[in-house]
């Protein structure tokens, strides 16, 4: 018989052994994208987050989008638009909320702001009107007018913030034409 021994390890074998890399280091802690804690408290990000949440973004479109809206053309105009410009709203919140805009000067962010928040209190001005007058071919106290009438008052409420968001961007741009 063969006599039975302790087996002992040898510590070197079991160290884990470093490997050398060839890709580079990376310092994860650090970020690329800054967070402004600042702007959602402005004018501009509150306006923006009224758009986004509570007036031209959902509550225009979901509560169209509860309906029959796609027997009346034009309510497809305004779901349209509504869905249209609250994705860009969202994607233009990002930008300045993660300061995305001031590492790109090639852009003139301050004209293309005014662009876009006029254009879209004009087409929310539209998107209104033609809303407001839709509800009239729905039945009133059923479930189509009383989406399609607060929908419509949600719209108008839209074109204000956009109309404010675009006299803001007005005064930031008048501002900066004036430096230059």
């Amino acid at each position: 018989t063969v006599p039975v021994r302790p087996c002992i390890m040898d510590r070197t074998a079991a160290a884990p052994t470093r490997r050398v890399s060839s890709l580079p280091q990376f310092n994860s802690s650090t970020s690329t994208l800054a967070f402004d804690q600042h702007f959602t408290t402005n004018a501009k990000g509150i306006l923006l987050l009224a758009e986004i949440v509570s007036l031209s973004g959902m509550l225009v479109w979901i509560l169209i989008g509860g309906t029959d809206y796609f027997r009346l053309s034009a309510l497809c105009w305004v779901m349209f638009v509504s869905i249209l410009l609250w994705i860009l709203t969202i994607c233009l919140f990002i930008i300045y909320l993660t300061g995305v805009h001031s590492r790109i000067p090639q852009i003139p962010w301050t004209t293309m702001s005014l662009c876009f928040n006029c254009a879209a209190a004009a087409l929310y001005l539209v998107t209104a009107v033609v809303e407001a007058v839709c509800v009239g071919q729905a039945t009133r106290g059923r479930h189509n007018y009383n989406c399609w009438a607060a929908s419509a008052f949600f719209a108008f409420l839209a074109t204000l913030c956009y109309a404010g968001s675009g006299y803001l961007s007005y005064r930031l741009w008048k501002t900066t034409e004036e430096e230059h």
